[in-house]
């Protein structure tokens, strides 16, 4: 079942405590530098509301807020995709976040003996095969140019070898390459602008 949480809003079209994400995003949506954050129970709401976004965000976190609204901002609504790999090989595991809201939509992993460039690979194709399943279509972020290159390519490029430990992310691979070539690329895929934007909300914040 899911879980109920609280949406605090600190600069939005009404700042305030909302108990669900539509609310929220009635006060977010199109505002230019919509600052808010959801928490797990009211009272961590309301005393995030009263500490202000300053205290209440830590810097890890900013990056997760909505962006600006702007014509140089990503397209909005959208969905993310990260990994995270510890080592190269070592434990990856990938995700992806729907933007406005900072929602986790999946979550992948870990996997052992993987790499960080295979788990970006497989967190877009992952989303691609998501919003068909859902008959959505929107603009998915990623700030892997190598991971969209072998998007385009429809195989992943990868120099790891195969072993029994890796084995079944390999599986996952021959999976998403054949998805592609049945499929094909069905959403517009862009390149995340870090430097303008920060980090991409789907980020582990592990860096």
């Amino acid at each position: 079942m899911k879980k109920d949480k609280f949406y605090v809003v600190w600069s939005g079209f009404a700042p305030g405590i909302y108990s669900s994400w539509e609310e929220c995003e009635n006060q977010v949506r199109g505002f230019e530098g919509a600052r808010f954050k959801s928490y797990e129970s009211y009272e961590e709401a309301r005393a995030a509301f009263l500490n202000g976004a300053e205290a209440s965000i830590s810097a890890k976190s900013k990056s997760r807020l909505i962006p600006p609204v702007s014509k140089n901002g990503p397209q909005m609504p959208c969905l993310c995709v990260d990994a995270a790999c510890s080592g190269n090989p070592g434990p990856m595991e990938y995700r992806g976040v729907e933007m406005p809201g900072n929602i986790e939509v999946f979550r992948m992993g870990p996997y052992d003996e993987g790499t960080n460039n295979i788990g970006e690979f497989l967190a877009i194709v992952h989303g691609l095969a998501l919003m068909k399943k859902k008959q959505v279509t929107l603009p998915i972020y990623s700030d892997s140019l190598i991971a969209m290159n072998w998007i385009k390519a429809g195989k992943a490029k990868t120099n790891l070898k195969r072993n029994t430990k890796n084995a079944s992310l390999f599986i996952l691979l021959e999976r998403g390459e054949l998805w592609l070539a049945e499929n094909g690329i069905t959403a517009p895929i862009h390149k995340w602008k870090t430097e303008a934007w920060g980090e991409i909300p789907a980020d582990f914040g592990r860096k």
